[in-house]
Formats: C-alpha cells, structure tokens, sequence
C-alpha cells in the first residue's frame, strides 16, 4: 500500500478535486507512504496554520495517523474540522460521516486545522499481542476476530449502541474495555456469549441507560467498571445471576491516584489487572438519588463484592452527599392504587366483612332488596358471588358474629323488628332465632359488635325520640338487653373503642355533641363529651403510633381528625366534607387510610403520613362514581385486597388495592 501526505497552508485553502485535492494549492510539502516508503513521524505531523490533504486511495501511515486512518468517508465527502468542531462539506452525492471530534488525536487537533479525506477505507483492529486487540476509531463494531482472543479494546469508536449479541463470535474473551466512545445505549444480552469473561470496563463513555438484562450470562464475570458515564440511575436486577461479582467501581475508578481510566494496559495470559491500588467510589455518573437507587442502597449491604461510594447529582436536596450516607428508610418508593374490581347490583346501608371456618367473607345490608346478602369467594371465577341471603325487609345494618362453629347474624331493622340468626354448624343454614328488644329498638340506625368481660355484645344506636340505645349482651343461647343508653336523644352512631385499657363506647347522636362512656362496675358510665363537635353524623377510631385517633363525619361542615390526650380527644385536623356521611379509617397492608365519602362529589382515599402524623390525599374513588357511598370495609381473598364501598343510591362497588413499588 502506498498513499501521499500533503500539507497545504490555509491561504490557499480550495475545495479538493474527487482525486484528493485541488491543483490550485501550493503545497509546502509532501511525504510517501506506505511500506518501505520511510515515513518519518514527522512527515505525518501537521503544521500550524496547515491544512492536510489525505488521499486514502493508496495510504498508510497507521502507525503515525492512527486516528485518521479508520474515517470512513464517502467518495465525494469532504469532512472539515475547524475550532475542534466537524463538519461535512459536500461537493456532490455523499454520505453522513458521522465523526466527531474526539476521533482526532491531540496531535492534530490544532486552531485553524481543516483536515480534508476522500475515499473510503476499511475500519480496522490493531492486535496489541498474540490474544489481544485495539480497535481506535472504528465507526462499528469489526465482526472478524480471533476466536482465541483474550482481551480487547476500543476507544474512540463511531459505535451507537451495544445491540444484542455484539460480541457471539469472540466467546473466548477475558476482558473487555470501551472508554471514549459515543455510545448512549447497552440493550439487554449485548454480551451475550461471553461465559469467561472476568473483567468488563465501561468507561468515560456517553450511556445514558443500561438495560436491566444487559449484563446477563456474565457468570465470570469478577470486576465491573461503569466509571465517567451519563448514568443517572441503574436498573433493578442489573447485578442478578452475577454471583462471582466481587469488584463494582460503578464509577470513576483511578489508579495509582493518576486519575487515568483503568484501562489494562498489558495483558498476558494467566496475568490479569490487579485492583488492590485502585480507589473505588461511584463518581462520574449524574445519580439522581431518588427511588431509582433505592435497590442499589439496599444490595450493597447485602454482596461480598467491594462496591465504592460516589455523591448525588441530585435532588438539590441531597446534591452531593455520598450515596453511602444514605439511609434508604427515608425513601418513600410505595405507591398505593385502589382500581376498580366488580360490582354487586344492589345498593347497600353496612358492609362487613368475617371469617368463617377458615374463608373470608363479606355481609351486607340492603334495605331496597330486602336483606343480608353474604358473599364469598369463586375461586374458579376469581369474583365475589352470593353464597346465601337473610330476608330482612328494611335493614340497615347487618353484624356477624363467629363463636366457634356457630355463625351469628344481627339485621337491624327499621320496621317488623330487629332479628338475630343463627348456623349452629357450617353444614346448616342460617336461621331467625330471635326477636330483639321489641319495645326498646323502635328505629335502629347502627350495629357494633364489642366484648365485655369475656363475653359478645351487640350495642344497636337508635335514632328515634321514644326508643334508645340498647346494650344486648349474650345469656344463654341469645342475646338479651344488658342496659339502656342515652335515651331521648336519637342517636345515629356507635363506635366501641378501647382507651387507658379499658372498653369505651362513643355515641353520636342528632341532639348533642358525641358523648363517650367507659365501662365500670358491670355497666358503661359517662365519662365526657366531644368538644368543639356539632352535628357528627358518626365516628370512627383507629390506632397509629400508640395513639388513638378519631374520624368524626359531618354532614354539613369540616369532618374532623381527633387524637385522645390521655383525658380528652382534642382536634388535630379538618377537612371540607359537605354531604359526608361516612369517613371510615381502614389498615390495608402497611398503609393506615382513612375514606371520606361524599353524596356530591368524588369519595377521597386519604393516608396517614407518619412524619406529620396528618392525614393527605392519596386518590379519589371511580370511576365509576360512588353514589352515596355509607359504608367501607376491606378484605384479603386469595392474595389480594379488595376494598367494598356499600353505596345508597347506587351499587355496591369493589376495588382492588395495589402496592406500586417506584424504585422498580
């Protein structure tokens, strides 16, 4: 092969002819190339102020231009460098180079250099040694190669992205480097093949994102290097399958203090690089430390492999603070969505859910059809379906109750009575045993089931000026008053509770603001009202942090967040509610929710944040819509959770309660 050098000062500077160059510039002189043409390193050397002519046709000099001599150009291409930037000047059909910069070693990169090629050449590899290669320059990835190859390099190179199956053809490979290439992407089994690989440097590159299966079947491999690149964060399982991983400079490793890439720099065959002088930190890369690093926080406590530290890029709050300070229980990646499940035609006062003999399931009252409809699992339909119905013309609340084998159904009813049913065993049915407190419950309008010194109650508020309150406690095969509470004042709610140890019950009524009794001496007593509380419609309690807290539900007005002080419930937050008729707080898996049902606007799911201790919105429910929502319970079938919204003037909704996990 031979070719010819020629230097051209930049006065003189013409577009060059398809032959090379332009027979109008002076030249300031010219040198051979090729074997035994003697070309000096000097020859090869652009001057100041010099413009370079380079026709490949016949051209060598690889040794001197090393970063020239792979550009591959179309015939009529004139690529132009000037202020270190490259541009194509077309004279005619051509194709895009696609070159940049840092394809020109600092020899030539000089102000006021054009450094002009035509023709195109084959890109090629430089063996290093019998099993290594350095491929400097390449536009793409060479597909022929020794299948003995141990090492091999590339800098410099035009390559975009690491496809799938890059490297098939080279199995033998111990170690494999890029530094200073283009590249933004690695797709997932871009090293495929590659069983024997120990060492896999990718460094002061451009990627951006790694595929989470890009390193698979690398089950060699030993050391890993993703220094200097433009990562703001890993994939999740990046690492999995990589059990002989012992050495992760995720960035910036330097050696020696030189501050030069770890490039291997010999390599022999049983000799591999040593990474005992090497710090190791996680420098280099831009990680945004949010919810996306959380997985690597967590698994580096958790490998044998010697992992370094680096700082966050990111957020401004965390800016650079080394991720090894960080305490992943701070990150907040669970995100919680109720979707919509199934819908049960019937609209509904009550909703509750039980466990009998070992299976969930769900009772609810429903005044228009006329009575307690129970609900189990299809396991062959994965749905909700009846599985028996209590007739109960005007019920409002329907409570079950599980003693041992027997199943016990309270239907509070508006008109005909309020009846108790009974299964002594799974094999029967349930059946009316009794007529409850005739004379006493005139207009039930709650149910709530309570134990009192070791045995079942039902405590049933009633909401008409001649009934009250009763307290039926269980004696012999039924269930029979105890006391009667709060009469004359039609109460609308009742909420057993447990408070300093002992049972509590809280009544809500439409006279006067809830009143709170405690258990003493075989009877509930008065113990104190609810200030600053008109109008509660009902209330709810539920526990956090050792505390007891209260959802108080206001028609007209805030509903209100209360907390027991040790003597009183004092006001902790308010929330606009108009037209409320239920806020039910529900624990679902780790997270405290509380629902504020709305008859004129979308029901809002709130969740109890415990750095404030302060319910926030989460989410509204629908569609479809809840209309007139009364009552919320949840329930665990199968694996899965399930929220029901009993609504009054509409169906009966399920959702489906989903854990969304961000740092996935």
């Amino acid at each position: 092969m031979s070719g010819t050098l020629f230097i051209i000062p930049e006065s003189q500077q013409r577009k060059p002819t398809a032959e090379g160059h332009s027979s109008n510039h002076k030249l300031l002189g010219s040198a051979p190339l090729g074997p035994g043409s003697g070309a000096h390193p000097q020859a090869c050397r652009p001057l100041r102020d010099a413009h370079l002519v380079l026709n490949p046709k016949r051209m060598s000099c690889l040794h001197h231009l090393s970063p020239l001599h792979n550009w591959e150009v179309g015939a009529t291409i004139v690529p132009i460098l000037q202020m270190g930037k490259l541009r194509p000047h077309r004279t005619g059909p051509a194709t895009q180079i696609g070159m940049t910069s840092k394809l020109l070693s600092p020899l030539i990169l000089q102000r006021g250099f054009w450094v002009w090629a035509s023709e195109w050449r084959e890109p090629a590899c430089i063996p290093q040694s019998q099993d290594s290669a350095l491929c400097e320059g390449s536009p793409d990835l060479p597909v022929s190669f020794s299948p003995n190859l141990l090492s091999l390099s590339f800098v410099r190179t035009g390559v975009t992205q690491l496809k799938a199956g890059s490297f098939l053809r080279i199995p033998s490979l111990h170690l494999l480097l890029f530094t200073s290439n283009s590249f933004s992407v690695i797709e997932d089994d871009a090293f495929a093949g590659l069983s024997h690989l120990q060492y896999l440097f990718i460094e002061d590159n451009e990627i951006g994102s790694i595929s989470k299966n890009a390193l698979r079947g690398l089950r060699s491999l030993t050391h890993l290097s993703l220094a200097n690149n433009h990562l703001e964060a890993l994939p999740r399982f990046l690492f999995r399958g990589l059990e002989t991983l012992t050495h992760v400079p995720i960035s910036g490793d330097t050696c020696l203090g030189s501050g030069r890439s770890m490039a291997p720099r010999v390599w022999k065959r049983g000799r591999s690089p040593s990474p005992a002088s090497c710090p190791r930190d996680l420098r280099g890369n831009p990680f945004q430390c949010d919810c996306r690093v959380l997985w690597l926080l967590q698994w580096m406590p958790t490998v044998n492999a010697s992992v370094g530290t680096g700082a966050c890029a990111g957020p401004a709050a965390l800016s650079h603070m080394q991720l090894r300070h960080l305490d992943p229980e701070t990150f907040k990646c669970r995100a919680i969505e109720l979707s919509w499940f199934q819908t049960v035609g019937e609209s509904a006062l009550s909703v509750e859910p039980f466990f009998y003999e070992g299976e969930p399931h769900i009772v609810l009252a429903q005044p228009f059809a006329g009575r307690c409809l129970i609900l189990s699992w299809d396991y062959s339909l994965q749905r909700f379906r009846p599985e028996e119905e209590l007739p109960a013309p005007s019920v409002v609340s329907c409570k079950p109750l599980v003693l041992g084998p027997s199943l016990f159904v309270l239907a509070a009813r508006l008109w005909g009575g309020s009846q108790l049913w009974a299964r002594p065993s799974p094999g029967l049915r349930l059946a009316p045993t009794q007529t409850l407190a005739p004379r006493r419950l005139l207009r039930p309008n709650d149910a709530e089931l309570l134990w009192l010194e070791g045995q079942p109650c039902f405590v049933v508020a009633d909401a008409s000026k001649a009934g009250s309150t009763t307290l039926l406690c269980r004696d012999g095969p039924g269930f029979y008053p105890h006391q009667s509470l709060h009469a004359w004042h039609r109460d609308t709610d009742a909420e057993a509770l447990e408070l300093d140890g002992r049972p509590h019950l809280l009544l809500a009524s439409a006279s006067q603001r809830p009143v709170l009794f405690h258990w003493t001496g075989g009877r509930f007593e008065r113990r104190t009202d609810i200030p600053e509380a008109e109008d509660v419609y009902a209330t709810r309690h539920f526990q956090a942090g050792g505390d007891v807290f209260l959802c108080l539900t206001r028609y007209i007005g805030d509903s209100m967040v209360m907390r027991w002080d040790g003597s009183m419930f004092r006001l902790l937050q308010q929330l606009p509610s108009r037209g409320a008729h239920v806020f039910q707080p529900l624990l679902i898996a780790r997270d405290q929710l509380a629902i504020l049902g709305s008859d004129f606007a979308f029901s809002q799911v709130l969740r109890l944040e415990p750095d404030k201790g302060l319910l926030e919105p989460l989410q509204e429910l629908g569609p479809p819509a809840l209309v007139a929502p009364r009552a919320f319970a949840h329930i665990t079938m199968a694996g899965r959770r399930f929220l029901f919204a009993a609504c009054f003037k509409g169906p009966t909704q399920i959702y489906q309660h989903h854990e969304i996990d961000l740092s996935a």
